[in-house]
């Protein structure tokens, strides 16, 4: 049976090397999270072609002026109506845009030009981390009731780790973060805690039938039973998440890319910090009570 509790200081040393890659990454000038035009704001435009362009056209037109990170939607059934957001750009800019895309693409009608504010304002992110901080609070009280108030801490731990390690990620990739991002972190968080539960649950119910065997043991022996569950898990979900980051496009790339990496994280803490985490501070409990019987 593999010690995963005995090697703790390995795969503790492993994540704060990753970790504190991807804090300096975004606290050094010139790097950190490039927030997109969901944070932003910038030009939305809604205009028709007499022909019928495909996305991926119309895409390549804004790659060619640098903005191929906008958003590129067709509209009409017919193929002729697209809605295009982009970031912030000047009047010659735009005029050089539209010029461009009448050569490429032929010519077309301006439906609608305006000059739009974020979708995520100050107002929204501030409701959205007061919003995941009630739901920490009630992962915390809910594991606390189901399992013990160590389960939850370690749990919430165990999350944090799988945040941070892809906002390094997403910040050393230089990614634009814009919806897609805040909907696979909370992806992610779920995904995560699911996975930490499924392994304390076993740790649980091999609790209930501890005789004399030491915690380490018995938690090495809990992950060894879910290993390969939490495995063909994840595997069967990355699949998904690479065929989507290969095959999906540019619209649904930074959406994967940050899925892949906090499902590979998220296993990765179930199996390597969440259970040797727990196990550190119940044996640390443990022996204090052992302790405290002896100094009687």
């Amino acid at each position: 049976m593999y010690d995963f509790v005995g090697r703790y200081r390995t795969w503790f040393a492993g994540s704060l090397l990753v970790i504190v890659i991807g804090l300096v990454s975004l606290a050094l000038p010139g790097t950190g999270l490039r927030l997109g035009i969901d944070f932003t704001g910038g030009l939305l435009a809604e205009i028709r072609f007499k022909g019928t362009p495909s996305t991926a056209q119309v895409r390549e037109v804004l790659n060619a002026r640098g903005l191929g990170a906008g958003m590129v939607q067709k509209t009409g059934s017919e193929g002729h109506d697209f809605l295009l957001r982009t970031k912030a750009v000047s009047d010659q800019e735009r005029a050089a845009l539209f010029d461009e895309m009448k050569k490429s693409l032929g010519e077309f009608e301006i439906l609608r030009v305006e000059e739009v504010k974020g979708v995520i304002g100050k107002e929204l992110t501030r409701k959205a981390l007061l919003a995941l901080l009630v739901a920490n609070l009630g992962m915390i009280a809910y594991i606390t009731i189901r399992f013990e108030f160590k389960f939850a801490v370690t749990a919430i731990i165990a999350l944090l780790h799988d945040v941070l390690i892809t906002v390094g990620a997403v910040s050393l990739a230089g990614m634009e973060v814009n919806s897609p991002f805040v909907a696979a972190i909370l992806t992610i968080i779920g995904y995560s805690i699911n996975d930490t539960i499924v392994v304390y649950d076993r740790i649980r119910e091999n609790l209930k039938r501890r005789k004399k065997e030491d915690i380490a043991t018995l938690v090495n022996r809990s992950i060894s039973e879910t290993l390969m569950r939490s495995i063909n898990t994840s595997l069967t979900t990355l699949l998904a998440v690479v065929a989507i980051l290969v095959l999906g496009g540019q619209t649904t790339r930074d959406f994967a890319f940050a899925l892949l990496v906090g499902i590979t994280a998220g296993t990765y803490s179930s199996i390597f910090i969440a259970s040797p985490l727990w196990a550190l501070w119940k044996r640390r409990e443990e022996g204090a009570r052992m302790l405290g019987v002896g100094g009687k």
